[in-house]
């Protein structure tokens, strides 16, 4: 093995994937929330965002040239100086009025950018550390990469919106309270359209924002049916009528830009069995369960409105954004189908704006949360978020420039100081060839679809199985109990679990660990066996508990067995085009989490939720089989000593193309 410049990986490894994992969170998560608060409308963050991940899933074919043309290195610092410059050019774009293509412009070339940051600095990781220091970081790298998500959804955001509630009129709050002791009649007052808001003295003394009530009471499981003017109809179907009564009136006062309806035809659930073919009917009945029919619940709902007290000046434009600022997140504002963003201008100020709140019905008890109304500089906030992202970017260029190890292994395949295009074209085709040449290449792509079978199919149905009510089979935890259980529980235990795997890698290799982490990965469906079958009820102590527990099992378990399969993409992607036959690994990654999820959530419908959970044990299989068939060097990934080395170095050669 070739010289490496010695650098503490700490110095280095956890800034890299941070700043790995930002701009993908950027580009792919803020983007959405930041249209959304500008104006844009749903109908065109969905069609165009959803563009923006696109450099991600094809990076596979432009990786050959990050192997072909200069140095890791030299490509991780350049995309971080391009990004930086990008989320700069974006803040800039932000005020003016062709934000919305010039920002989109700017998004796809930083999510280019992005994806070959990525290349390039996964390669590095593999030549600017020995294979025992691969093992032993694979933990803390992936430990920052998801703290990057968490500061990108989470921190960035609250910036904005705290320049938002500082930069405009005061905020104005209201208190939606959900107690099941409220018993639900129909046609309550908090299901109408409030009327129009009659504002005390105090109120117009100065300019603001006012909600038709500062509390609103209601209950949480809703009638089966409402006695409305037109007739008794299903209560789902009456609130979406009241859904698209709002967007109607919203628009119509010029509130928010006029969109397309969705016109629902009945509020009645569609149930598994209707539409079922033959051989759908089929599994159900030979492997369904046989579970008495669930009674519907359905969430209640309630109406506020908001007003402005003062007429703005012509020609100017109050913005008002509404948000959850505290309290039980089982308590919602619909923001998916209705806007939350409302442009109160001198034609409209007196008019009232509404929004629709919802209430878990799996609430047990009384709850409340409140919203927020902010009017702030909008343009301003998130100008100031992406400056901020772009000088931390640009500091992170500089402080790589002088911390990034030199490798003496980091080189490009065509080492002269001129590459022809020839030399070029001839690399990139050599690049895919002798992917495909690479012994056991067949069991290689086996194990990247495989191994995580079970887990591809889990991880598409543990939300709803939470959420769906125990007569259906699910746990009945409440929106705001699933983000502890999994955004905060399952976290820690992931993290946890990725460290560990990475130490214990690093100390006895991968070829010591390997059944252990494949064990650990598939035998998770265990827990939502147990789960399943007892359905611990989560308004009590010992029932949380015990879910949060299974939540911790499965997420360390997942974080631990997860270890293997990364360190084994980096065995296999070994060799002169080490980098981009990683960023290919990463390709079959993907697909072998994509196909299974698309079949899973149609094969639970049909054989429930415990025995879907059984079906995925026996997956199992499917990724032990794989485990048995691949061979590793039992030193790779652990400590050597340098007469070791040697040996492994002729022992490695038999991965490489044959």
């Amino acid at each position: 093995m070739e010289k490496v410049k010695k650098r503490n990986p700490w110095a280095w490894i956890p800034t890299l994937y941070f700043a790995q994992g930002l701009p993908y969170v950027a580009v792919n998560v803020i983007t959405v929330i930041m249209y959304k608060r500008l104006g844009i409308s749903n109908t065109d963050i969905a069609l165009y965002t959803g563009w923006l991940y696109l450099p991600w899933v094809i990076k596979p074919f432009w990786s050959p040239f990050v192997d072909i043309i200069k140095t890791k290195r030299w490509w991780t610092l350049l995309m971080q100086w391009i990004i930086g410059f990008g989320l700069a050019a974006v803040a800039f774009s932000i005020p003016t009025p062709v934000f919305f293509q010039l920002t989109l412009a700017i998004f796809w070339l930083v999510g280019f950018a992005s994806a070959t940051h990525d290349i390039a600095s996964d390669g590095f990781y593999m030549i600017a550390l020995e294979e025992h220091q691969q093992a032993a970081y694979v933990g803390i790298r992936s430990t920052f990469y998801r703290v990057a998500t968490i500061v990108g959804q989470g921190l960035l955001v609250i910036i904005a919106g705290m320049i938002e509630s500082n930069t405009g009129l005061d905020p104005a709050f209201t208190r939606v309270e959900a107690n099941p002791a409220i018993e639900v009649n129909a046609l309550q007052g908090y299901h109408q359209i409030p009327p129009a808001i009659t504002l005390t003295a105090d109120q117009t003394a100065a300019e603001q924002f006012v909600f038709t009530t500062d509390l609103v009471e209601m209950g949480t499981v809703a009638p089966e049916t409402v006695d409305a003017a037109s007739g008794t109809m299903p209560f789902d179907a009456y609130s979406a009528m009241m859904m698209d009564s709002i967007r109607t009136l919203n628009a119509a006062n010029g509130f928010v830009a006029e969109e397309r309806a969705e016109v629902a035809e009945s509020g009645e659930a569609v149930t598994p069995e209707q539409g079922l073919n033959g051989f759908e009917q089929w599994i159900k009945d030979t492997f369904g369960e046989e579970r008495a029919e669930a009674r519907a619940l359905h969430n209640n709902f309630a109406i506020v409105g908001v007003t402005l007290s003062r007429q703005p000046a012509p020609g100017e434009d109050r913005i008002l954004i509404v948000t959850y600022k505290n309290g039980d997140q089982s308590i919602k504002l619909e923001q998916n189908k209705l806007s939350t963003r409302f442009v109160f201008n001198s034609e409209n100020w007196n008019k009232t704006a509404y929004l629709y709140f919802e209430a878990d019905s799996k609430i047990q008890s009384r709850t409340e949360a409140q919203f927020q109304g902010t009017s702030g500089n909008i343009p301003l906030a998130w100008t100031i978020v992406f400056i901020v992202l772009s000088v931390f970017f640009l500091s992170v260029a500089i402080y790589h420039s002088f911390v990034l190890p030199r490798s003496a292994n980091d080189h490009s395949i065509q080492q002269g100081d001129k590459t022809s295009a020839r030399e070029i074209a001839t690399g990139f085709i050599d690049t895919f060839k002798t992917f495909f040449q690479k012994k056991q290449i067949w069991v290689a792509m086996a194990f990247m679809l495989l191994y995580r079978l079970p887990e591809a199919q889990l991880i598409k149905i543990i939300n709803p199985f939470f959420l769906d009510p125990v007569d259906k089979g699910g746990l009945g935890l409440t929106t705001g109990q699933v983000g502890l259980v999994y955004g905060t529980i399952g976290i820690i235990a992931l993290t946890i679990g990725g460290i560990i795997g990475g130490i214990c890698a690093s100390r006895g290799g991968l070829r010591k660990w390997l059944w252990p982490m494949a064990l650990s990965i598939s035998l998770n469906s265990l827990v939502y066996i147990l789960l399943s079958a007892f359905q611990p009820d989560p308004s009590t102590i010992t029932g949380m508990v015990s879910i949060c527990a299974g939540m911790f099992v499965d997420q360390f378990g997942y974080g631990f067995g997860f270890t293997a399969f990364m360190l084994y993409m980096m065995y296999f992607a070994d060799g002169p085009y080490k980098t981009s036959h990683y960023a290919i690994c990463t390709a079959f990654m993907a697909l072998g989490m994509m196909i299974p999820g698309m079949w899973s959530g149609w094969l639970q419908e049909l054989v429930g939720y415990n025995h879907f959970f059984i079906w995925t044990l026996l997956c199992c299989v499917a990724t032990w089989l794989v485990t048995s068939l691949i061979k590793v060097n039992p030193n790779y990934g652990k400590k050597q000593t340098t007469e070791q080395k040697v040996a492994e170095e002729s022992i490695t050669e038999d991965n490489q193309v044959e």
